[in-house]
């Protein structure tokens, strides 16, 4: 198994991103290609120590910025980390078998759409993620990819978040609702009831609409949303709880009877960060495109690449491209 793993991508590239990659290739039985600029990536590998044939450099000489146009710099940057990298997976499938990428979101977005296309009977990319439930994990798709869909591009979201539970996650019959501001069927705007009306018809485990107190209790296996409702969830998601965080731990050093408490609950108090903590899941995947890409937090630390890499060979192990396209091809 060989992964492409953008070298200069998220906002401590290269250094997190290659600090994870040797973490993974010394924890798993993997080949990684590090894709950037060679000379400053085998800097950051001299650092360390690993099997070096475990982990491959492709020079790519340009860097697509964070804050640079999706599209315009695809197109004007050529020979840069993501552009090359998605060329990989593109030209050589039978060597390369997926691609990460902490960089710029929306130019991976468009860098995998033009270059991998579509699988059969999937019009828009969507990208899913993980994340924690009150009964383990659930998944939310579209978190970004696709802000402005039609009611068909839903359908689909929920065809294919509902094969990646089953498969990576060995979930036998997902569950799948739609994202709305009330669990009536006739909620939400003339899109929403649309959306609502064709999974209804066509998807297998509907359960119908899911509210958004309702996301983290683990309600449903697959919520649906278009891609700016999950962008603004995910991103009020990360601000409550590191506001959270730093509230609890300022009142907490107010009192020093709080301070005794906290120390006897510091293994449960671990524990619960551990299961809100980004981190642990890695990346969210780009679901629809002729490929697998896996979109890592743009302030990914090593530890959230190395895991990100984990669950990339989750992916490549269940075939989950083959599954993907056989099913929604038929």
């Amino acid at each position: 198994m060989n992964i492409v793993v953008d070298a200069m991508g998220g906002d401590y590239a290269p250094e997190n991103i290659v600090e994870g990659v040797v973490e993974a290739v010394k924890e798993a039985n993997i080949v990684v290609t590090l894709i950037g600029i060679e000379d400053v990536v085998r800097k950051e590998l001299s650092k360390y120590s690993y099997p070096q044939e475990r982990i491959e450099i492709i020079h790519a000489p340009e860097v697509v910025k964070m804050d640079d146009p999706a599209i315009a710099s695809i197109r004007q940057k050529r020979n840069s980390s993501i552009t090359l990298g998605i060329t990989l997976l593109k030209d050589n499938p039978s060597k390369y078998d997926a691609f990460i990428s902490a960089g710029n979101t929306g130019a991976v977005v468009a860098a995998a759409t033009l270059k991998l296309g579509m699988i059969p009977g999937v019009d828009r990319p969507a990208i899913g993620l993980v994340i924690p439930s009150y009964k383990g994990v659930s998944f939310m798709i579209d978190v970004g990819a696709n802000t402005a869909p039609k009611e068909e591009h839903l359908l689909h979201q929920a065809q294919l978040s509902s094969i990646y539970m089953r498969e990576v996650f060995n979930v036998a019959n997902p569950t799948v609702g739609l994202l709305n501001i009330g669990s009536e069927e006739g909620k939400g705007t003339g899109f929403e009831k649309e959306a609502h009306k064709l999974m209804a018809e066509k998807v297998k485990n509907f359960i119908g609409n899911v509210e958004a107190n309702e996301v983290y209790t683990g309600k449903c296996d697959c919520i649906i949303c278009d891609g700016f409702v999950g962008n603004v969830v995910l991103k009020v998601s990360e601000g409550l709880m590191e506001t959270a965080g730093a509230l609890i731990k300022r009142e907490v050093k107010k009192d020093v009877f709080a301070m005794v408490g906290a120390l006897l609950m510091k293994a449960r108090l671990k524990h619960i960060k551990k299961l809100v903590d980004y981190s642990e899941y890695g990346g969210a995947p780009l679901l629809g495109v002729n490929g697998l890409v896996m979109i890592s937090h743009g302030r990914s630390s090593a530890k959230a690449i190395k895991n990100a890499i984990k669950a990339t060979m989750r992916e490549v192990e269940h075939n989950l491209l083959s599954k993907l396209t056989s099913e929604m091809a038929g």
